[in-house]
């Protein structure tokens, strides 16, 4: 099937898509997976749940012939899956595809970095909630400092890597770190994304009153910088962007609790198991994996994928509330990645 005929058969641009390759992690982190819900005893996906590279190929050519530019690898950790450099050149080959890639603790960076660059990925995401090593430590569950995570950046930068920092703030928990947080990236020419708490999954015990809001991290910053807002780059965009005036630096917002982007998402998730989410806050998946193991072509495959986005009818950071936070099944972070 020809992509512009695909491309025509959507009513909503669909441009983004986040594929999750694992669903493990060398972390528990407290976010998105906890140490006493993800302990030693929990069972993860069997080898044979997880979508093979060839799979994920297939679907992600289909995806990009319904407009999807942009692709990004998650997990769990997703350097955590054998071999991720033969996906992300294969992906890298796909025509139309602009964009790949990577959210990572950063960790596994120094093995993988530079062959992760020569297979084709172009940026990474690191996340890093604190510069404080005993409170990271207790945030990724495993007593890890900071160091591993710097020196992964510092690999991923060295390969020519794009590299931005996710922050995740806590009231109670790291909001003291917003600041040097600040310092640090600007002054090492990191761009740095400050992520609003989230209800993510239904093990991380969210309440609304643990979010430091968007508003409020601006006035922290305030107080030591002066930020202009920018444009979006382009429809879409997630991160609500500031520059540092003066300089060619800037600082993003994820406002996902306080100022919803529900009617210009244009992103879509698939599960490491092969499940196609229309939302990061719903736990109802649309199988792809036994639709395409039993046999399904390409065409059927678009088919399904474009009756999937325009059923869509996703607000739910537009109606969130404490209830909802508690009540609605929701699709663990770990399976879905960010």
């Amino acid at each position: 099937m020809e992509k512009s005929i695909i491309k025509d058969k959507l009513n909503r641009p669909l441009r983004d898509l986040r594929i999750s390759v694992i669903d493990r992690c060398n972390f528990r982190c407290q976010y998105c997976m906890p140490a006493d819900k993800f302990g030693p005893d929990f069972v993860f996906l069997p080898k044979s749940a997880l979508l093979t590279y060839e799979e994920l190929e297939r679907i992600a050519k289909i995806f990009v012939g319904l407009g999807v530019e942009k692709i990004r690898l998650t997990g769990g950790e997703p350097l955590l899956r054998k071999d991720l450099p033969i996906l992300v050149k294969k992906l890298s080959q796909i025509e139309g595809l602009k964009d790949i890639g990577l959210t990572t603790n950063g960790v596994l960076l120094p093995k993988f970095a530079e062959q992760l660059k020569a297979a084709g990925l172009i940026r990474v995401n690191v996340s890093l909630d604190s510069l404080n090593d005993k409170l990271f430590g207790e945030i990724n569950g495993r007593n890890v400092g900071t160091q591993p995570v710097l020196d992964g950046i510092a690999a991923a930068r060295k390969a020519g890597l794009g590299v931005k920092v996710n922050m995740v703030v806590k009231k109670g928990l790291n909001d003291q770190e917003i600041l040097p947080m600040a310092e640090y990236c600007k002054e090492n020419g990191l761009q740095l994304r400050y992520i609003e708490y989230m209800d993510v999954g239904s093990t991380n015990g969210w309440k609304m009153d643990d979010v430091v809001t968007k508003k409020q991290i601006y006035e922290v910053l305030k107080g030591k910088f002066e930020l202009e807002a920018l444009e979006p780059a382009y429809f879409g965009e997630v991160a609500k962007l500031y520059r540092y005036k003066g300089t060619d630096s800037d600082v993003g917002f994820i406002t996902s609790v306080s100022e919803s982007f529900c009617s210009s998402c244009t992103r879509s998730r698939l599960s490491a198991n092969g499940q196609i989410f229309t939302c990061l806050f719903n736990g109802n998946g649309h199988d792809i994996r036994n639709f395409l193991r039993n046999g399904a072509t390409d065409e059927e495959l678009a088919e399904r994928i474009t009756s999937i986005w325009q059923g869509r009818g996703d607000r739910y950071s537009d109606e969130r509330t404490e209830e909802t936070a508690a009540t609605r099944k929701k699709i663990e972070m770990s399976y879905i990645g960010g």
